[in-house]
């Protein structure tokens, strides 16, 4: 369980699908849109996307769909104006209130939540694709059956019971075919190499200087303004409403002023799961459109950053340190001695290899402080946002030249490093300079080591 929530958690994409299907359950719940009109009949499949919730994501978020699903029945069914037999489903309207509430929000709960345990449990046996199909063409009769045994328990004299619920009819067939259907194309488009790609892009968890916080608030104060904005008009349509039906002589008692509000609410909801499913549809767009700027801007040989993102990195880092802080940190420059003999001696793809080996070395000494990129074709750079003192960056560096230099079997590799300790904020400009002149340093003396100096030009 523990792993699954990790999971979910970190899951950035499942959240949103999750959220599109609550809106969309709302959206269907209070609209024609969950309902099709056969005459004499009208089918239900306001209940699709728990459904859906239950193939796609799971057992706890069909089961919420399933209850998002009850709550909005309950609500429909607490208006003065619904059918007499509606009315049990409202713990207002009916003389059993724990009994309406479990009818109208227990058996929805409790639905999404078989279902999402039956796809579950599919989902690790053999011919999951048949298996799945089958659960589908019976959730119908299964949301039927829950509705209709809770009725004739609860609700005895109504005359509804599990009979009525085995009872088949053709419309039965109807329920479990729109069901298929619907689920397997969501399942199809959900598995695409499309979507997938897409998934994976937004569910990276590494730190992405594309993606800005500002957007974050923007899209937050946009949908509070959203919000606001259809609150009031909801609340100023329904006393137009009043005053329209006032001056064509109609009597507008205290009870239908408040469906009429109790409708302008339900048209708010309505109107609220339109722009949530776009809010997050533009979040998914911005998050995979930053995600692919990142990709781009990556180094494709040794998967650091390349040159223009490692500079934009190193400006945003002085940005978010506190000037009055004092915080210091370091600037490398890495250069790979002799890479060109390399080359010439052992051929590209060894050369190659050979950069991608020091990448991974830099990487991981010095991951837990900074970040390293390619700045140029045999130089790298590091920039640690981390206090670290000269004692534990030595130990680091001898770390480092010590692991790379085993990378070749027939030739030592080495690199000559340029070390520079300095206090936020700095010029980037500076730091470059600063470091490139540390290096030559190294380089003077003889390759294969390293210079290091702080701010107060104190060589080590």
């Amino acid at each position: 369980m523990k792993k699954l929530k990790e999971m979910w958690n970190n899951s950035c994409f499942e959240r949103y699908c999750f959220g599109i299907l609550i809106a969309i359950e709302l959206l269907m719940s209070f609209t024609f849109l969950g309902y099709i009109h056969i005459p004499p009949i009208s089918i239900t499949i306001a209940y699709l996307p728990i459904v859906v919730a239950g193939c796609l994501l799971g057992p706890a978020q069909s089961a919420a769909a399933g209850f998002v699903f009850g709550i909005a029945s309950m609500y429909k069914a607490s208006s003065s104006y619904v059918m007499p037999a509606d009315r049990v489903f409202s713990p207002f309207l009916s003389e059993f209130p724990l009994g309406s509430l479990w009818l109208s929000v227990g058996t929805r709960t409790l639905f999404g939540l078989l279902i999402g345990l039956a796809f579950a449990v599919v989902k690790k046996g053999k011919h999951n694709r048949l298996w799945r199909i089958a659960v589908c063409a019976i959730a119908p009769k299964l949301h039927t059956m829950l509705v209709y045994v809770s009725m004739g328990i609860l609700f005895p004299d109504l005359g509804y019971g599990y009979r009525t619920a085995l009872h088949l009819k053709w419309r039965d067939v109807v329920f479990s075919v729109i069901c298929i259907l619907a689920v397997q194309l969501l399942w199809s488009v959900y598995h695409s190499d499309t979507v997938q790609n897409v998934r994976l892009c937004i569910n990276q968890r590494i730190h992405n200087p594309f993606t800005s916080g500002k957007m974050n608030l923007f899209f937050g104060v946009f949908e509070f303004f959203m919000v606001c904005t259809a609150i009031i008009a909801a609340v100023y349509f329904s006393q137009r409403e009043t005053y329209m039906l006032q001056q064509h002589g109609v009597t507008v008692t205290p009870m239908i002023s408040a469906d009429l509000l109790r409708l302008q609410i339900q048209f708010l909801i309505a109107f609220l799961s339109l722009n949530f499913i776009s809010i997050f549809l533009l979040i998914c767009i911005y998050k995979y459109m930053s995600y692919r700027e990142y990709r781009g801007e990556m180094d494709d040989l040794t998967n650091v950053m390349g040159r223009r993102m490692f500079i934009q990195y190193c400006n945003k880092a002085q940005k978010d340190v506190r000037a009055d802080t004092a915080q210091s940190g370091w600037f490398l420059f890495v250069d790979v001695d002799y890479f060109k003999e390399i080359n010439d001696t052992f051929g590209h793809t060894v050369g190659d290899q050979v950069l991608r080996e020091i990448a991974v070395n830099l990487q991981n000494i010095f991951a837990d402080a900074g970040r390293v990129g390619r700045v140029g074709g045999d130089e790298f750079a590091a920039i640690l946002d981390r206090p670290i003192s000269q004692q534990v960056m030595k130990q680091k560096l001898d770390h480092f030249l010590e692991c790379i230099s085993g990378i070749l079997a027939d030739r030592k590799v080495s690199c000559s490093i340029g070390a520079y300790q300095f206090v936020f904020p700095q010029s980037v400009k500076h730091l470059l300079s600063e470091t490139d002149y540390i290096l030559y340093e190294a380089k003077e003396k003889g390759r294969a080591c390293y210079v290091i100096k702080s701010c107060v030009a104190e060589q080590r």
